[in-house]
C-alpha cells in the first residue's frame, strides 16, 4: 500500500457506506493480528485475544458508519473501539468476580515496560522499578510471580512443579500482586 492510511479509509467507507464484504475482509486480513498482538498483552491468553479480535472486528462491521474520516485515521478509530472492547472485556471479568488483581496490575506493568522500550530477559517483560519491587516480596510469591508471569505457566502448571495445592499458588498471586500494585501506586504518589 503507496497510502496505507488512505487504502484502510477507503475499505472502512465502502464498509460504512455499501456493506462490502470484501472490503471488510481486507480490513480483517490488515487488523487481526495488531488486535491479537495486543490482545495477548493485555489480556495474557491467546483465547482471550482472539475474543477480542473477534469483537472489535464485529464492532468495526457494526458501527462503521460511525466513523467520520475528517476526524481522524482510520486506524486511530478501529484502534479506539479495539482499546474500549478491551477495557469491557476486563470490566465484565471483574463484574463476574472473577480475581482479577493480575489483570488490573499487570497491563499497566506492561504498559510501563513498552514506553520505557526495555530490552533482553526480565527487564523486556517488568521495568527496573518493577524488577525491584518483586525483589522485595518473599521467595514464595517471587517464584510465582515469575512462574505465572515470566515463565508463562498456568496456576496448575505451577503448582505441579512447585508441589504445592492450586489454592496455595493463588493465595501467594493474590498477596504478591497486592503487595506489587500498593508499591507501584505509592510510586505515583
Amino acid at each position: 500500500m503507496d497510502n496505507p492510511d488512505g487504502d484502510l479509509k477507503t475499505l472502512l467507507i465502502r464498509v460504512a457506506e455499501h456493506g462490502d464484504k470484501t472490503a471488510f475482509a481486507q480490513l480483517f486480513h490488515h487488523f487481526s493480528p495488531r488486535i491479537r498482538s495486543y490482545g495477548l498483552r493485555h489480556l495474557g491468553s491467546e483465547a482471550n485475544a482472539m475474543e477480542l479480535v473477534q469483537e472489535t472486528m464485529l464492532l468495526v462491521w457494526q458501527k462503521a458508519r460511525l466513523y467520520h474520516p475528517e476526524k481522524g485515521a482510520p486506524t486511530t478509530w478501529i484502534y479506539t473501539v479495539m482499546r474500549n472492547q478491551c477495557f469491557d472485556m476486563l470490566r465484565r471479568r471483574r463484574a463476574s468476580k472473577e480475581d482479577l488483581c493480575a489483570e488490573e496490575l499487570w497491563p499497566t506493568l506492561e504498559f510501563q515496560a513498552e514506553e520505557e522500550h526495555l530490552s533482553g530477559g526480565e527487564d523486556a517483560v517488568l521495568t527496573r522499578q518493577m524488577a525491584h519491587y518483586l525483589s522485595t516480596l518473599p521467595e514464595p510469591q517471587q517464584q510465582v510471580v515469575r512462574g505465572i508471569y515470566l515463565q508463562e505457566f498456568s496456576q496448575q502448571e505451577l503448582a505441579e512443579r512447585l508441589g504445592v495445592p492450586l489454592g496455595t499458588i493463588k493465595s501467594r498471586l493474590r498477596l504478591a500482586l497486592q503487595k506489587l500494585k500498593e508499591q507501584v501506586e505509592q510510586s505515583h504518589d
